[in-house]
C-alpha cells in the first residue's frame, strides 16, 4: 500500500479494517478519515473528529466521533487540553484553549482578543507593535509617543510634529509651558525666570520689579536713581516744563525736581538789588547795597535813592546801619 493520500505517512499505529481504510480505493490514516473536518488548530496542533476507537492520553476517554488536539505526539480531548496543556493567557491570565485562536511572542502566549495595545487597546493580531521591555505591547504610534520626549508640564510624551517650548534642554506642549503666577501659556511671549519658575513679563513685573517713586508702576527696564528712589526715565521729569531731566543739570524743591531755568524763574528767590534769582552762595556782594528800599523796609527815613555803598561785615551804611541787618533775603 502506498502512503495516506491526505497526511502522506507511511505507517499509523492505530488502523482498523485490517490495517486497510480506503476512501475511492485510496488508503487513509484513521486520523485522516474525515479530511472535512481537519482544521488549523491554534498552534501546529490538529483538531479532527475521530471514527474509531482512540483514547485521550490523560482521561483516557474515547475520542471516537470527538474533537481533539494533538500536542507533542499526544492525542488529548478538548477538555483536557484546556485544564492541562493550553497556555495561558499574559493579558487575561486565563487559559487559551482549544477553540481559541493563539497569538505568541518570545515564549508569551495570548488570546487573539486580548492582544491588544497596552495603552489605546487598538488589536494588533494584524498590525505592526512593539514589545517594550517592561512587557508591554504597544501600537507603533502609541510606542513613539511613549518612547519621545516627555512635557516637563504635564509629563505625557510630546509627539513629533506638535507644537512644543524647549528651553534649557527640555521641552514643553506649548499649552504647558505657562506662567506661575497667573498660569497662562505663555506661547510666544517672553518670560522671565525666578528659581525654577516660569513668569510671563507682566506678573515678574509686578511680583519683582522695582517701583517707579512717581508713579508707583514697576520699571522694566533702564531707569534712573536719584536719592536712593528708582524712576522711570519718562517720570523724572522737570516739575514746570516737563523736560527730561536724565543725564541733565537738575535742582529739587519741596520734593519737586526742576530743570536750572525753570528753577531760576519760578522758585529761585530774587535780589533785591538786581532782580535776578538767587540760586547759592556764590550771589554777588555788590548786589546786596543800601538802597531807598532797604531804609523802607527799616522804618528810615530817605536819605537817597541808591547810595551805591557794598554792604559787608566791615563796611558801614551812610546811615550807620551793619551789612549783617540787611544782608539775609528773608528779611528784607
Amino acid at each position: 500500500m502506498g502512503p495516506c493520500v491526505c497526511c502522506k505517512r507511511q505507517h499509523c499505529p492505530h488502523l482498523a479494517l485490517n490495517g486497510k481504510l480506503t476512501r475511492q480505493d485510496k488508503r487513509l490514516q484513521v486520523d485522516c478519515l474525515t479530511v472535512s473536518c481537519v482544521s488549523p488548530g491554534p498552534r501546529s496542533y490538529l483538531t479532527s473528529t475521530m471514527t474509531d476507537r482512540f483514547d485521550c492520553a490523560y482521561c483516557r476517554d474515547n475520542l471516537h466521533g470527538k474533537k481533539y488536539v494533538k500536542k507533542d505526539d499526544k492525542h488529548v480531548c478538548t477538555k483536557c487540553f484546556d485544564k492541562l496543556c493550553a497556555n495561558t493567557c499574559a493579558e487575561c491570565k486565563r487559559p487559551i484553549g482549544a477553540d481559541s485562536k493563539e497569538l505568541h511572542h518570545k515564549n508569551r502566549y495570548w488570546h487573539e482578543d486580548c492582544f491588544r495595545c497596552a495603552k489605546c487597546y487598538k488589536p494588533l493580531a494584524s498590525e505592526q507593535f512593539m514589545a517594550r521591555d517592561d512587557g508591554k505591547i504597544m501600537c507603533g504610534k502609541c510606542s513613539s509617543r511613549e518612547d519621545g520626549n516627555r512635557c516637563q508640564g504635564c509629563y505625557k510624551v510630546i509627539m513629533p510634529g506638535s507644537k512644543n517650548v524647549e528651553y534649557k534642554n527640555k521641552m514643553w506642549h506649548e499649552e504647558c509651558f505657562k506662567c506661575f503666577d497667573c498660569n497662562q501659556p505663555i506661547h510666544t511671549q517672553s518670560f522671565m525666570t525666578k528659581g525654577d519658575n516660569f513668569y510671563c513679563a507682566a506678573c515678574h513685573d509686578k511680583k519683582f520689579a522695582k517701583k517707579c517713586f512717581h508713579c508707583k508702576q514697576p520699571i522694566t527696564s533702564g531707569g534712573v536713581s536719584y536719592q536712593d528712589h528708582p524712576w522711570h526715565s519718562e517720570c523724572f521729569v522737570c516739575n514746570t516744563c516737563r523736560k527730561p531731566l536724565a543725564g541733565a543739570r537738575f535742582t529739587s524743591h519741596e520734593n519737586n525736581i526742576y530743570c536750572v531755568d525753570c528753577f531760576k524763574t519760578d522758585v529761585a528767590k530774587k535780589c533785591h538789588g538786581c532782580n535776578n534769582p538767587i540760586t547759592g552762595q556764590s550771589s554777588r556782594k555788590q548786589c546786596f547795597v543800601c538802597m531807598i528800599y532797604v531804609a523802607n523796609k527799616l522804618g528810615l527815613p530817605c536819605i537817597s535813592t541808591e547810595c551805591k555803598v557794598e554792604l559787608t561785615d566791615s563796611v558801614l551804611c551812610l546811615l550807620g546801619i551793619s551789612c549783617t541787618n540787611i544782608m539775609a533775603s528773608d528779611k528784607l
